[in-house]
């Protein structure tokens, strides 16, 4: 077995899914790019909680993530997250994270709600509730090409609150990174339209500026 997967490593060598060098899976130099910090902002009434600056390395350690399903690209987004919670003082709240849903057609090309399945293993790991509240309601088209007007009437209307679902408590919003904060400020707007408490929003990235 050991000389079968030396045998594979010589054919399809691990390669750091940041900068691609061979190595390992993330090198020192890229995992040093992904060092959280802190960093707060506020779109409209909803204060968005970040750890790391969105950058080409962040982008191809998010897409490793969510559209390749690495673990160790999983464990980066879950870490950035974890640091956010422990330094964004919520200590004195009753909080619940909720995160923003994928749509159908992605959670078919992944086999999972990528931001559904990093939540529930932060909630487990800290021992926070989770409540998978939200769902989009209709068709929204790829946003990164878009700019924020854009992006803003793509999300309007876009989530509603699951049928049965009432998540009670501080609710946390969890993404995985904010550009504009328009998916973030529509999730929040059709939860407070239920009289739901949205305390604030955490993401592993935050673009700066934002567009």
């Amino acid at each position: 077995m050991q000389r079968f997967e030396e045998f594979c490593q010589l054919l399809f060598p691990t390669r750091c899914f940041g900068c691609n060098v061979i190595g390992l899976p993330i090198c020192a130099k890229c995992r040093r790019e992904w060092h959280p910090h802190y960093y707060s902002t506020q779109i409209a009434k909803l204060q968005i909680h970040s750890g790391v600056m969105y950058s080409p390395i962040a982008s191809k350690i998010i897409l490793a993530a969510k559209e390749n399903g690495l673990a160790v690209a999983d464990r980066l987004v879950i870490d950035s997250i974890i640091h956010v919670l422990s330094v964004a003082r919520f200590d004195d709240h009753n909080i619940r994270l909720v995160p923003i849903p994928s749509s159908p057609s992605a959670r078919r090309r992944r086999g999972r709600s990528f931001i559904v399945d990093i939540t529930s293993k932060i909630g487990r790991q800290l021992g926070i509730p989770v409540s998978d509240s939200l769902e989009l309601c209709r068709k929204v088209v790829d946003q990164s090409g878009l700019d924020a007007a854009a992006r803003s009437e793509n999300m309007q209307g876009a989530f509603a609150l699951k049928r049965g679902a009432f998540p009670r408590g501080d609710l946390i919003l969890i993404d995985d990174v904010v550009t504009t904060g328009a998916t973030l400020t529509e999730a929040a707007r059709v939860l407070r339209l239920q009289g739901l408490h949205v305390l604030a929003s955490v993401t592993a990235c935050v673009a700066q500026p934002l567009r």
